[in-house]
């Protein structure tokens, strides 16, 4: 599939532009929600070059779009502040947009909840009332109504709170937290690794809430320091290093009406990681807990009045358990729950009983599904029919919305779109779909239509279109078929050999070769540099079966930089222009490590290399992630040398570029530090470009701009 556009830039004031409207998102609708009623889509917008987010309301009878609320009204004109427990909260989330960060409905759809500058207010959406919540001091984490809509609770102050909205006024449900033991918070790893971002669940009654108690002690603290302001104190945050001290997690149920705290009771030393928790509508309270090598996982059911609890299922898996926060999926009438499984060697969904017994497959590729590619999300439940709507398919490039009753085939929904990435959201009476859909060829669309493919309306956007189109050919190469994508310069001449870089992540979870204009734009400027930019996805990385990601086990760098490097070799034989006598290679994260392990460990085929924000020494990345996939030390330590880039210091003949922000409180900037003190020592050519008090991200116009010309520069100097 070749994209071919009519025109081209290379002009650096695209990268700046790519920056200021937040990658070309800004001005297009995000945070979609359904009304309960089906009749109202809210959702937030910002404006094409602004990272401030305000509140808009779409009528599904009319497809009339209106602004509902904005930050000026609440602020009055003051400049937004963030807490550092938000901003660290925005960080874990990868959030960089401002204002209306997200929104909560109530139960009955007619109140939405904002917070902004560390308060909240809660809107009346037809008279657009709006009441400011009195709280105490210190910012509001987590704001939630709770399920009877009577009140809105939140943590503040390490203890989850709630305020009582016909008094207005704020009483503690939980006492005693403190820094280094909150109540209601989900710690580190659950946010970073589990992506679970709270820590408390009210009952559907609203009169118990049970919340975690997160005990830092014998946690390691790391600091960050402002290296341009050395007078201002570090701030500091635990962080657990694989084999070193975790933190202790415990689940307490707290009656709202008072009364001492009940633990709900497991296998902590056997299970001490807290995954999971749903209590729904119908059904049991239900926690997931897995084992610290997160290679075995319980389903529990809690009796809410002891605390104790019994076993729904357990699943296991000799390298590791995927965990998805999809699963446990209770069904409205709790008559049971679906699950999500890998244990047959490919993604299914399972029909269970209330009390875990399996009932059989909802979804499997024995019932017609096909390939391994799997569920992506889950999109939704129509209890009328008894289908279940959800986001995946066999296709590992495209992400489709389908739909199956239990052991049917499933059917793809006709949304009007045909290849591409989509994600959506059901009704709540199964009568309406809002589908947000992208590809290489276009920026994400969000549509509303009912489920028999009829178009309702489109969500209105004001955002900036790309001016830089993609030159690109989607493959598939190699005996191992891997998926791979090659972006070509605008005006090349056909046959003619430019420089290559290959731009990787390679890792678990992540895939780079996907149906996404935005997510390839960064690279076809780099390509309009004069480069071929290719990227390949190998094993270890999702929707391409159990085995497939397994593989990786026990050494991050063998199999994704033999990949890679196959890979590599085999698209060059296909495509021409590739020249494989100058190949540089760029990533970020880990990508940022496989560049580093590439660039220094084959020499012989990488000419230079750019490693943005590396994990160096997986010592010293955190526990959930890097156990999972190595093994806890110091059992594991094999594992460890074998996948440290410290390795592979003493080989490395070609320059290597290091990027790192100094606040980085993901990848700490240590990492690069300590791989540059290597280097040095060794007497390897390198360089070291540090981001002054920038984190994991870049959304800065400027410094974007500067990087991305710096990353060009190089490659130019080198290939």
């Amino acid at each position: 599939m070749t994209i071919v556009a009519a025109t081209a830039s290379a002009d650096p004031s695209f990268l700046r532009e790519f920056a200021q409207t937040r990658r070309y998102l800004a001005g297009r609708p995000a945070n979609v929600r359904l009304t309960p009623d089906g009749k109202t889509v809210l959702f937030l917008r910002a404006k094409p070059t602004s990272p401030e987010q305000t509140l808009f309301s779409f009528d599904v009878a009319t497809g009339q779009t209106v602004e509902l609320l904005t930050p000026e009204s609440l602020l009055n004109g003051a400049a937004e502040t963030l807490s550092v427990e938000e901003k660290a909260r925005l960080e874990r989330m990868r959030v960089s947009a401002r204002g209306f960060i997200s929104f909560q409905l109530s139960p009955d759809g007619t109140r939405v909840l904002v917070g902004l500058s560390g308060k909240l207010y809660v809107v009346e959406r037809e008279s657009k009332k709006v009441q400011e919540l009195k709280t105490g001091a210190g910012a509001c984490i987590d704001p939630r109504f709770t399920p009877d809509g009577k009140a809105v609770a939140f943590v503040r102050a390490h203890d989850v709170h709630l305020v009582d909205l016909s008094k207005n006024a704020e009483s503690a449900v939980t006492k005693g937290g403190t820094e280094a033991k909150p109540h209601g918070l989900a710690e580190f790893v659950a946010q970073e690794e589990m992506s679970r971002f709270t820590g408390y669940w009210f009952s559907p009654d609203a009169q118990m809430v049970a919340y975690q108690e997160t005990d830092h002690a014998g946690l390691e603290q790391f600091g960050i320091a402002d290296p341009m302001h050395p007078e201002a104190e570090a701030e500091r945050f635990f962080y657990p290093r694989p084999g070193k001290a975790n933190a202790q997690v415990k689940l307490f149920l707290q009656a709202r009406k008072g009364g001492a705290p009940v633990e709900v009771k497991w296998d902590r030393a056997a299970f001490p990681y807290l995954a999971t928790v749903r209590w729904p509508k119908k059904g049991a309270l239900s926690v997931l807990v897995q084992n610290r090598e997160q290679t075995k996982e319980q389903l529990l059911a809690v009796d809410v009045k002891s605390g104790a609890t019994t076993v729904l299922l357990t699943e296991e898996d000799a390298a590791w358990v995927n965990l998805s926060q999809e699963f446990p999926f209770w069904l409205p009438d709790g008559s049971g729950f679906l699950w999500g499984t890998e244990r047959h060697g490919a993604p299914e969904v399972e029909l269970r009983k209330s009390d875990g017994t399996l009932v059989g497959p909802w979804l499997s590729p024995e019932a017609g599904y096909g390939g391994s590619a799997g569920v992506n999300d889950l999109v939704g439940y129509d209890e009328r029919t008894k289908t279940l709507y959800f986001a995946g398919g066999p296709d590992s490039v495209a992400t489709a919305i389908y739909r199956a009753q239990q052991g049917q085939a499933p059917e793809r929904v006709k949304t009007g779109f045909t290849t591409a990435t989509e994600n959506g959201l059901l009704s709540e009476d199964g009568q309406l779909l809002v589908v947000t859909a992208t590809s290489v060829q276009a920026m994400p669309k969000t549509v509303v239509l009912k489920t028999d493919g009829t178009v309702v309306g489109e969500l209105p956007s004001v955002a900036k279109e790309p001016t830089l189109s993609l030159q690109l050919e989607l493959k598939t190469v190699g005996e191992k078929k891997l998926k791979a994508m090659v972006l070509r310069p605008h005006g090349y001449v056909p046959g003619k050999k430019l420089p290559t870089i290959l731009e990787v992540y390679g890792g678990p979870g992540h895939q780079e070769v996907v149906q996404s204009l935005r997510e390839n734009l960064l690279l076809q400027w780099l390509a309009d540099q004069g480069f071929v930019v290719v990227k390949l996805d190998g094993r270890g990385t999702p929707r391409r079966g159990r085995d497939w990601e397994r593989v990786i086990k026990g050494d991050f760098a063998s199999v994704p930089a033999g990949d890679q490097v196959e890979g590599l070799q085999a698209l060059a034989k296909e495509v021409p222009e590739l020249d494989l006598a100058r190949v540089g290679v760029y990533g970020w994260s880990f990508g940022g490590y496989l560049a580093s392990v590439l660039t220094l460990s084959r020499g012989d085929v990488f000419k230079s290399g750019v490693a943005g924000a590396p994990v160096v020494d997986w010592h010293d990345y955190d526990t959930h992630y890097t156990e999972r996939y190595l093994g806890v030390p110091p059992a594991a330590e094999g594992a460890y040398a074998k996948s440290s880039v410290l390795a592979f210091v003493e080989k490395a003949q070609r320059p290597l570029m290091l990027i790192h922000g100094t606040a980085d409180d993901n990848v700490y900037f240590f990492h690069s530090l300590k791989l540059s003190d290597a280097l040095f020592r060794a007497g390897k050519p390198h360089r070291v470009l540090p981001l002054s008090n920038f984190t994991h991200m870049v959304p800065e116009p400027l410094v974007m701009e500067r990087l991305w010309q710096s990353i060009a520069g190089f490659f130019k100097e080198t290939l």
